[in-house]
């Protein structure tokens, strides 16, 4: 067991980002390491339609709230859970996930987190983490509706 071992995973609310952190969670259990689940919030709205400015703390709340929510649904599953650090910080979900796993073991993140629009417009956060980040990344792929996930995705650049 390694109490050092320490997994970032992204969390954000997607069924995408809740199998992440499921797999982070089991992952850190089995190792024996820690998780630390960060969200990022900004204060403006979303990138289609016009720009909404949205009141910083109501966003700040609204992230501190989807953050608590997983992680509570998350822990359920486990008798014994590791230990879990969360984290809102505010910024873009890339840079933010990127600088928090700088010296983390691996960084975990659920794929389909947005829609084709928004991930078309602003590029994948999952591809901008793997290209910046420091650590291994695993890619936690949503399963088809007829299968279980059965495989996951790391990559290193």
């Amino acid at each position: 067991m390694d109490s050092t071992y320490r997994i970032v995973v992204g969390v954000d609310g997607s069924p995408g980002g809740r199998l992440a952190l499921s797999w982070a969670l089991r992952e850190a259990a089995r190792r024996g390491g820690t998780v630390q689940a960060v969200i990022a919030w900004q204060r403006e709205g979303p990138a289609v339609a016009p720009v909404i400015d949205i009141n910083p703390e109501v966003a700040k709340d609204r992230a501190v709230q989807i953050l608590s929510r997983e992680l509570d649904a998350a822990m359920a599953d486990f008798t014994t859970p590791p230990p879990v650090a969360a984290e809102v910080v505010q910024g873009s979900p890339a840079p933010v996930l990127t600088r928090a796993a700088a010296d983390a073991d691996l960084l975990a993140l659920g794929s389909h987190g947005h829609s084709r629009l928004h991930r078309a417009v602003l590029g994948s956060v999952s591809e901008e983490c793997i290209r910046h980040g420091n650590c291994p990344v695993v890619v936690v792929p949503m399963p088809s509706p007829d299968r279980q996930l059965t495989e996951v995705v790391v990559a290193t650049h």
